[in-house]
Protein backbone atom coordinates (compact mmCIF):
# COMPACT_ATOMS: atom_id res chain seq x y z
CA UNK A 1 0.00 0.00 0.00
CA UNK A 2 2.81 2.39 0.93
CA UNK A 3 4.63 1.56 -2.29
CA UNK A 4 1.48 2.27 -4.32
CA UNK A 5 0.95 5.64 -2.62
CA UNK A 6 4.59 6.53 -3.21
CA UNK A 7 4.19 5.63 -6.87
CA UNK A 8 1.12 7.82 -7.22
CA UNK A 9 2.93 10.67 -5.45
CA UNK A 10 5.80 10.39 -7.93
CA UNK A 11 3.35 10.44 -10.85
CA UNK A 12 1.66 13.53 -9.45
CA UNK A 13 4.97 15.31 -8.85
CA UNK A 14 6.15 14.46 -12.35
CA UNK A 15 2.92 15.83 -13.84
CA UNK A 16 3.22 19.08 -11.87
CA UNK A 17 6.84 19.58 -12.90
CA UNK A 18 5.93 19.01 -16.54
CA UNK A 19 3.17 21.61 -16.42
CA UNK A 20 5.39 24.12 -14.60
CA UNK A 21 8.10 23.66 -17.23
CA UNK A 22 5.65 24.88 -19.87
CA UNK A 23 3.62 27.32 -17.79
CA UNK A 24 2.61 29.71 -20.57
CA UNK A 25 1.52 26.89 -22.86
CA UNK A 26 -0.43 25.25 -20.03
CA UNK A 27 -2.17 28.53 -19.19
CA UNK A 28 -3.21 29.24 -22.77
CA UNK A 29 -4.43 25.67 -23.19
CA UNK A 30 -6.71 25.97 -20.15
CA UNK A 31 -8.50 29.08 -21.42
CA UNK A 32 -11.12 27.11 -23.36
CA UNK A 33 -11.97 25.05 -20.27
CA UNK A 34 -11.98 28.18 -18.11
CA UNK A 35 -14.53 29.88 -20.40
CA UNK A 36 -16.65 26.72 -20.58
CA UNK A 37 -16.76 26.35 -16.81
CA UNK A 38 -17.60 30.03 -16.45
CA UNK A 39 -20.55 29.60 -18.80
CA UNK A 40 -21.73 26.48 -16.97
CA UNK A 41 -21.50 28.26 -13.61
CA UNK A 42 -23.26 31.42 -14.80
CA UNK A 43 -25.98 29.39 -16.51
CA UNK A 44 -26.63 27.41 -13.32
CA UNK A 45 -26.65 30.62 -11.29
CA UNK A 46 -29.12 32.26 -13.69
CA UNK A 47 -31.46 29.27 -13.57
CA UNK A 48 -31.36 29.12 -9.78
CA UNK A 49 -32.06 32.86 -9.61
CA UNK A 50 -34.96 32.37 -12.01
CA UNK A 51 -36.35 29.67 -9.73
CA UNK A 52 -36.02 32.03 -6.76
CA UNK A 53 -37.97 34.71 -8.64
CA UNK A 54 -40.64 32.15 -9.53
CA UNK A 55 -41.03 31.01 -5.94
CA UNK A 56 -41.35 34.60 -4.78
CA UNK A 57 -44.01 35.23 -7.41
CA UNK A 58 -45.96 32.20 -6.17
CA UNK A 59 -45.72 33.32 -2.55
CA UNK A 60 -46.73 36.89 -3.42
CA UNK A 61 -49.72 36.15 -5.66
CA UNK A 62 -50.64 33.03 -3.70
CA UNK A 63 -50.48 29.45 -4.94
CA UNK A 64 -54.06 28.98 -3.68
CA UNK A 65 -55.55 32.10 -5.31
CA UNK A 66 -57.63 32.50 -8.48
CA UNK A 67 -58.43 35.86 -10.08
CA UNK A 68 -61.44 36.41 -12.36
CA UNK A 69 -60.57 39.24 -14.71
CA UNK A 70 -61.52 40.73 -18.03
CA UNK A 71 -57.89 40.35 -19.11
CA UNK A 72 -55.74 37.25 -19.48
CA UNK A 73 -52.53 37.83 -17.51
CA UNK A 74 -50.51 35.46 -19.67
CA UNK A 75 -50.91 37.76 -22.66
CA UNK A 76 -51.64 34.79 -24.91
CA UNK A 77 -55.15 35.83 -25.90
CA UNK A 78 -56.10 38.25 -28.65
CA UNK A 79 -55.79 41.77 -27.25
CA UNK A 80 -58.57 43.24 -29.35
CA UNK A 81 -60.93 40.43 -28.38
CA UNK A 82 -60.24 40.98 -24.68
CA UNK A 83 -60.62 44.75 -25.04
CA UNK A 84 -64.08 44.25 -26.56
CA UNK A 85 -65.24 42.11 -23.63
CA UNK A 86 -67.82 43.65 -21.33
CA UNK A 87 -66.49 44.82 -17.98
CA UNK A 88 -67.06 42.71 -14.91
CA UNK A 89 -69.33 45.00 -12.89
CA UNK A 90 -69.41 45.36 -9.13
CA UNK A 91 -72.92 43.86 -9.08
CA UNK A 92 -71.63 40.82 -10.99
CA UNK A 93 -68.65 40.53 -8.64
CA UNK A 94 -70.92 40.56 -5.60
CA UNK A 95 -73.20 37.93 -7.18
CA UNK A 96 -70.19 35.72 -7.99
CA UNK A 97 -69.03 35.93 -4.38
CA UNK A 98 -72.52 35.05 -3.09
CA UNK A 99 -72.78 31.94 -5.26
CA UNK A 100 -69.35 30.48 -4.54
CA UNK A 101 -69.37 27.58 -2.07
CA UNK A 102 -65.85 26.16 -2.00
CA UNK A 103 -63.89 29.41 -1.69
CA UNK A 104 -62.47 30.21 1.72
CA UNK A 105 -62.55 33.95 1.02
CA UNK A 106 -63.24 36.39 -1.81
CA UNK A 107 -62.48 40.05 -2.32
CA UNK A 108 -62.77 42.58 -5.15
CA UNK A 109 -60.33 45.05 -6.61
CA UNK A 110 -60.04 47.57 -9.42
CA UNK A 111 -56.95 49.33 -10.67
CA UNK A 112 -55.74 52.29 -12.66
CA UNK A 113 -52.34 51.99 -14.34
CA UNK A 114 -49.83 54.64 -15.31
CA UNK A 115 -50.89 57.13 -12.65
CA UNK A 116 -48.90 59.98 -11.12
CA UNK A 117 -48.91 60.72 -7.41
CA UNK A 118 -47.28 63.61 -5.60
CA UNK A 119 -46.11 64.84 -2.23
CA UNK A 120 -45.28 68.39 -1.26
CA UNK A 121 -41.95 68.25 -3.08
CA UNK A 122 -41.81 65.04 -5.13
CA UNK A 123 -43.75 63.10 -7.73
CA UNK A 124 -43.81 59.48 -8.87
CA UNK A 125 -45.05 58.36 -12.29
CA UNK A 126 -46.01 54.97 -13.68
CA UNK A 127 -47.87 54.08 -10.48
CA UNK A 128 -50.66 51.52 -10.18
CA UNK A 129 -53.55 52.69 -7.99
CA UNK A 130 -55.47 49.67 -6.73
CA UNK A 131 -58.77 49.93 -4.96
CA UNK A 132 -59.33 46.86 -2.84
CA UNK A 133 -61.05 45.54 0.26
CA UNK A 134 -59.84 45.25 3.85
CA UNK A 135 -59.92 41.47 3.40
CA UNK A 136 -56.90 41.74 1.14
CA UNK A 137 -54.86 42.71 4.18
CA UNK A 138 -55.82 39.44 5.89
CA UNK A 139 -54.07 37.24 3.31
CA UNK A 140 -50.88 35.47 4.47
CA UNK A 141 -49.03 37.00 1.52
CA UNK A 142 -50.01 40.54 2.59
CA UNK A 143 -47.41 41.20 5.25
CA UNK A 144 -46.55 44.84 5.90
CA UNK A 145 -43.05 46.14 6.50
CA UNK A 146 -44.39 49.10 8.44
CA UNK A 147 -47.72 50.38 9.69
CA UNK A 148 -51.03 48.59 9.09
CA UNK A 149 -53.62 47.85 6.43
CA UNK A 150 -56.91 49.73 6.37
CA UNK A 151 -59.88 48.34 8.32
CA UNK A 152 -63.39 47.38 7.20
CA UNK A 153 -64.71 50.58 8.78
CA UNK A 154 -62.23 52.66 6.75
CA UNK A 155 -63.27 50.70 3.68
CA UNK A 156 -67.01 51.31 4.21
CA UNK A 157 -66.51 55.01 4.89
CA UNK A 158 -64.18 55.45 1.89
CA UNK A 159 -61.47 56.79 4.20
CA UNK A 160 -58.62 58.63 2.48
CA UNK A 161 -55.91 56.24 3.62
CA UNK A 162 -53.31 54.38 1.57
CA UNK A 163 -50.81 51.55 1.79
CA UNK A 164 -47.87 52.00 -0.57
CA UNK A 165 -45.40 49.63 -2.19
CA UNK A 166 -41.68 49.66 -1.47
CA UNK A 167 -40.86 51.26 -4.82
CA UNK A 168 -43.26 54.14 -4.13
CA UNK A 169 -41.73 54.67 -0.70
CA UNK A 170 -38.21 54.79 -2.14
CA UNK A 171 -39.17 57.22 -4.89
CA UNK A 172 -41.10 59.66 -2.72
CA UNK A 173 -39.50 59.37 0.71
CA UNK A 174 -36.09 57.74 0.29
CA UNK A 175 -35.16 55.96 3.50
CA UNK A 176 -37.56 57.99 5.66
CA UNK A 177 -40.67 56.45 7.19
CA UNK A 178 -43.71 57.54 5.14
CA UNK A 179 -46.33 56.51 7.71
CA UNK A 180 -48.43 59.55 8.56
CA UNK A 181 -47.29 61.45 5.47
CA UNK A 182 -49.72 62.63 2.80
CA UNK A 183 -49.74 61.81 -0.91
CA UNK A 184 -52.09 63.21 -3.54
CA UNK A 185 -53.92 61.03 -6.06
CA UNK A 186 -55.68 63.06 -8.74
CA UNK A 187 -55.29 66.03 -6.42
CA UNK A 188 -56.97 64.30 -3.46
CA UNK A 189 -54.98 63.83 -0.25
CA UNK A 190 -54.45 60.36 1.20
CA UNK A 191 -52.67 59.61 4.46
CA UNK A 192 -50.18 56.74 4.32
CA UNK A 193 -50.91 54.18 7.04
CA UNK A 194 -48.74 51.27 5.87
CA UNK A 195 -45.86 50.17 3.65
CA UNK A 196 -45.54 46.87 1.83
CA UNK A 197 -42.19 45.08 1.88
CA UNK A 198 -40.29 44.42 -1.33
CA UNK A 199 -42.65 42.12 -3.28
CA UNK A 200 -41.91 42.66 -6.95
CA UNK A 201 -40.11 40.00 -8.95
CA UNK A 202 -39.02 39.44 -12.51
CA UNK A 203 -42.65 38.59 -13.34
CA UNK A 204 -44.49 41.05 -11.09
CA UNK A 205 -42.32 44.15 -10.74
CA UNK A 206 -45.44 46.39 -10.76
CA UNK A 207 -46.26 45.29 -7.19
CA UNK A 208 -43.64 47.63 -5.74
CA UNK A 209 -45.16 50.52 -7.71
CA UNK A 210 -48.68 49.96 -6.37
CA UNK A 211 -50.71 52.11 -3.99
CA UNK A 212 -53.62 50.37 -2.24
CA UNK A 213 -56.67 52.41 -1.22
CA UNK A 214 -60.20 51.41 -0.10
CA UNK A 215 -62.36 50.34 -3.05
CA UNK A 216 -65.10 52.95 -2.41
CA UNK A 217 -62.44 55.66 -2.32
CA UNK A 218 -61.11 54.35 -5.63
CA UNK A 219 -64.61 54.58 -7.14
CA UNK A 220 -64.87 58.14 -5.86
CA UNK A 221 -61.81 59.09 -7.93
CA UNK A 222 -62.07 56.91 -11.03
CA UNK A 223 -65.77 56.05 -11.21
CA UNK A 224 -67.63 52.86 -10.42
CA UNK A 225 -68.94 51.92 -13.87
CA UNK A 226 -66.06 52.70 -16.20
CA UNK A 227 -63.64 50.01 -14.99
CA UNK A 228 -63.74 46.24 -14.79
CA UNK A 229 -63.65 44.56 -11.39
CA UNK A 230 -61.30 41.71 -10.51
CA UNK A 231 -62.72 39.00 -8.27
CA UNK A 232 -60.11 37.16 -6.19
CA UNK A 233 -61.02 33.81 -4.65
CA UNK A 234 -58.90 31.89 -2.15
CA UNK A 235 -59.09 28.10 -2.07
CA UNK A 236 -59.08 26.29 1.25
CA UNK A 237 -55.82 24.66 0.16
CA UNK A 238 -53.70 24.45 -3.02
CA UNK A 239 -55.04 20.91 -3.52
CA UNK A 240 -58.59 22.29 -3.89
CA UNK A 241 -57.60 24.84 -6.52
CA UNK A 242 -58.94 22.73 -9.42
CA UNK A 243 -62.30 22.31 -7.68
CA UNK A 244 -62.50 26.06 -7.09
CA UNK A 245 -61.55 26.76 -10.71
CA UNK A 246 -64.32 24.53 -12.04
CA UNK A 247 -66.93 26.07 -9.75
CA UNK A 248 -65.71 29.59 -10.49
CA UNK A 249 -65.94 29.01 -14.25
CA UNK A 250 -69.53 27.78 -13.97
CA UNK A 251 -70.60 30.57 -11.62
CA UNK A 252 -69.07 33.38 -13.70
CA UNK A 253 -70.61 32.02 -16.90
CA UNK A 254 -74.01 31.87 -15.17
CA UNK A 255 -73.71 35.39 -13.74
CA UNK A 256 -72.66 36.81 -17.11
CA UNK A 257 -75.50 34.82 -18.78
CA UNK A 258 -73.33 33.08 -21.36
CA UNK A 259 -75.10 30.44 -23.50
CA UNK A 260 -73.60 26.90 -23.40
CA UNK A 261 -71.95 27.19 -26.82
CA UNK A 262 -70.38 30.60 -26.17
CA UNK A 263 -66.71 30.98 -25.29
CA UNK A 264 -65.70 32.49 -21.96
CA UNK A 265 -65.66 36.29 -22.07
CA UNK A 266 -63.43 36.42 -19.00
CA UNK A 267 -60.17 34.92 -17.77
CA UNK A 268 -59.40 32.96 -14.62
CA UNK A 269 -55.85 33.90 -13.76
CA UNK A 270 -53.42 32.46 -11.25
CA UNK A 271 -49.72 32.58 -10.46
CA UNK A 272 -49.24 29.48 -12.63
CA UNK A 273 -49.82 31.59 -15.78
CA UNK A 274 -46.26 32.84 -15.35
CA UNK A 275 -44.88 29.30 -15.54
CA UNK A 276 -44.81 29.47 -19.34
CA UNK A 277 -42.77 32.65 -19.10
CA UNK A 278 -40.38 30.82 -16.79
CA UNK A 279 -40.19 27.92 -19.24
CA UNK A 280 -39.46 30.25 -22.17
CA UNK A 281 -36.70 32.06 -20.28
CA UNK A 282 -35.25 28.70 -19.23
CA UNK A 283 -35.15 27.55 -22.84
CA UNK A 284 -33.27 30.69 -23.88
CA UNK A 285 -30.78 30.36 -21.03
CA UNK A 286 -30.23 26.66 -21.76
CA UNK A 287 -29.86 27.21 -25.50
CA UNK A 288 -27.37 30.06 -25.16
CA UNK A 289 -25.55 28.56 -22.18
CA UNK A 290 -25.23 25.03 -23.54
CA UNK A 291 -24.23 26.30 -26.99
CA UNK A 292 -21.46 28.55 -25.68
CA UNK A 293 -20.36 25.95 -23.13
CA UNK A 294 -20.15 23.19 -25.72
CA UNK A 295 -18.17 25.46 -28.07
CA UNK A 296 -15.78 26.46 -25.31
CA UNK A 297 -15.22 22.89 -24.15
CA UNK A 298 -14.73 21.75 -27.76
CA UNK A 299 -12.02 24.36 -28.18
CA UNK A 300 -10.55 23.23 -24.85
CA UNK A 301 -10.58 19.55 -25.80
CA UNK A 302 -8.91 20.23 -29.15
CA UNK A 303 -6.30 22.47 -27.54
CA UNK A 304 -5.47 20.06 -24.73
CA UNK A 305 -5.33 17.08 -27.09
CA UNK A 306 -2.91 18.88 -29.39
CA UNK A 307 -0.74 20.02 -26.50
CA UNK A 308 -0.64 16.53 -25.05
CA UNK A 309 0.39 15.07 -28.44
CA UNK A 310 3.18 17.65 -28.58
CA UNK A 311 4.19 16.71 -25.02
CA UNK A 312 4.35 13.02 -25.97
CA UNK A 313 6.60 13.81 -28.95
CA UNK A 314 8.85 16.11 -26.89
CA UNK A 315 9.23 13.50 -24.14
CA UNK A 316 9.53 10.38 -26.28
CA UNK A 317 13.09 9.73 -25.17
CA UNK A 318 12.14 10.33 -21.52
CA UNK A 319 9.32 7.81 -21.89
CA UNK A 320 11.76 5.31 -23.39
CA UNK A 321 14.18 5.73 -20.47
CA UNK A 322 11.36 5.31 -17.93
CA UNK A 323 10.08 2.18 -19.67
CA UNK A 324 13.66 0.82 -19.82
CA UNK A 325 14.08 1.15 -16.05
CA UNK A 326 10.82 -0.67 -15.34
CA UNK A 327 7.96 1.85 -15.61
CA UNK A 328 4.73 0.14 -16.59
CA UNK A 329 2.37 1.22 -19.37
CA UNK A 330 -0.32 2.03 -16.81
CA UNK A 331 2.08 4.41 -15.04
CA UNK A 332 2.82 6.33 -18.25
CA UNK A 333 -0.89 6.37 -19.14
CA UNK A 334 -1.86 7.67 -15.70
CA UNK A 335 0.77 10.42 -15.76
CA UNK A 336 -0.38 11.90 -19.06
CA UNK A 337 -4.04 11.56 -18.09
CA UNK A 338 -3.24 13.36 -14.84
CA UNK A 339 -1.50 16.18 -16.71
CA UNK A 340 -4.50 16.68 -18.99
CA UNK A 341 -6.89 16.56 -16.04
CA UNK A 342 -4.81 19.04 -14.05
CA UNK A 343 -4.90 21.45 -16.99
CA UNK A 344 -8.69 21.22 -17.00
CA UNK A 345 -9.07 21.50 -13.23
CA UNK A 346 -6.80 24.56 -13.17
CA UNK A 347 -8.94 26.13 -15.91
CA UNK A 348 -12.09 25.16 -14.01
CA UNK A 349 -10.93 26.80 -10.79
CA UNK A 350 -10.07 30.02 -12.61
CA UNK A 351 -13.45 29.83 -14.40
CA UNK A 352 -15.27 29.48 -11.08
CA UNK A 353 -13.37 32.45 -9.65
CA UNK A 354 -14.13 34.58 -12.72
CA UNK A 355 -17.83 33.65 -12.76
CA UNK A 356 -18.03 34.26 -9.00
CA UNK A 357 -16.59 37.73 -9.50
CA UNK A 358 -19.10 38.41 -12.29
CA UNK A 359 -21.94 37.33 -10.00
CA UNK A 360 -20.76 39.67 -7.25
CA UNK A 361 -20.52 42.61 -9.66
CA UNK A 362 -23.91 41.95 -11.28
CA UNK A 363 -25.73 41.53 -7.97
CA UNK A 364 -24.10 44.67 -6.58
CA UNK A 365 -25.05 46.75 -9.63
CA UNK A 366 -28.59 45.30 -9.93
CA UNK A 367 -29.31 45.11 -6.19
CA UNK A 368 -32.39 47.34 -6.41
CA UNK A 369 -33.82 46.30 -9.78
CA UNK A 370 -33.12 42.54 -9.61
CA UNK A 371 -32.87 41.54 -5.97
CA UNK A 372 -34.02 37.99 -6.84
CA UNK A 373 -30.52 37.25 -8.17
CA UNK A 374 -28.55 34.93 -5.90
CA UNK A 375 -25.58 36.78 -4.31
CA UNK A 376 -23.15 33.86 -4.79
CA UNK A 377 -22.70 30.81 -6.98
CA UNK A 378 -24.61 27.78 -5.66
CA UNK A 379 -22.06 25.24 -4.27
CA UNK A 380 -23.55 22.37 -6.28
CA UNK A 381 -22.95 24.33 -9.49
CA UNK A 382 -19.27 24.66 -8.61
CA UNK A 383 -19.05 20.91 -7.94
CA UNK A 384 -20.71 20.11 -11.27
CA UNK A 385 -18.40 22.51 -13.13
CA UNK A 386 -15.27 20.92 -11.64
CA UNK A 387 -16.61 17.40 -12.31
CA UNK A 388 -17.29 18.30 -15.94
CA UNK A 389 -13.79 19.73 -16.30
CA UNK A 390 -12.28 16.48 -14.96
CA UNK A 391 -14.32 14.51 -17.48
CA UNK A 392 -13.15 16.84 -20.26
CA UNK A 393 -9.54 16.40 -19.15
CA UNK A 394 -9.80 12.60 -19.25
CA UNK A 395 -11.50 12.75 -22.65
CA UNK A 396 -8.95 15.15 -24.12
CA UNK A 397 -5.91 13.37 -22.71
CA UNK A 398 -6.86 9.74 -23.23
CA UNK A 399 -5.65 9.23 -26.81
CA UNK A 400 -2.30 11.05 -26.33
CA UNK A 401 -1.78 9.19 -23.04
CA UNK A 402 -2.58 5.87 -24.69
CA UNK A 403 -0.11 6.65 -27.46
CA UNK A 404 2.59 7.48 -24.90
CA UNK A 405 1.91 4.28 -22.95
CA UNK A 406 2.20 2.13 -26.09
CA UNK A 407 5.52 3.54 -27.30
CA UNK A 408 8.11 0.87 -27.93
CA UNK A 409 10.93 1.43 -25.38
CA UNK A 410 13.71 0.65 -27.89
CA UNK A 411 12.31 2.97 -30.57
CA UNK A 412 11.71 5.64 -27.97
CA UNK A 413 15.33 5.53 -26.78
CA UNK A 414 16.50 6.00 -30.36
CA UNK A 415 14.22 8.99 -30.92
CA UNK A 416 15.93 12.34 -31.47
CA UNK A 417 13.78 15.42 -31.19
Amino acid sequence: MRRMLSQYADIFQSAVESLRAHLLRSTLTSIGVMIGVAFVSLMGWALRSLDAAWERTLSTLGSDMLYVDKWDWSGQGNWRTMMNRKNITLDQAEEIARRLRVAEMTYFSADAWGQTITTADRRASGIVIEGTMARFGMLPSTQLAEGRFFSELEERTAAAVAVIGEGVRTTLFGNRSPVGQTIRIKGRPFVIIGVMPKRGTLFSDFLDRTVYIPLPAFFGIYGRYSRSITVAAKARSPEELDVLRDELTGVVRAVRKLPPQAANDFAINEAEVFRQQVANIRIVIWAVGIGLTALSFLVGVIGITNVMFVAVIERTKEIGIRRAVGARQSTILLQFLLEATMLCVAGALVGVIVSGAIVLVVTAVARDSADFLLPVLPPEIVVVAVAVSIAVGILAGFIPALRAARLDPVEALRYEA
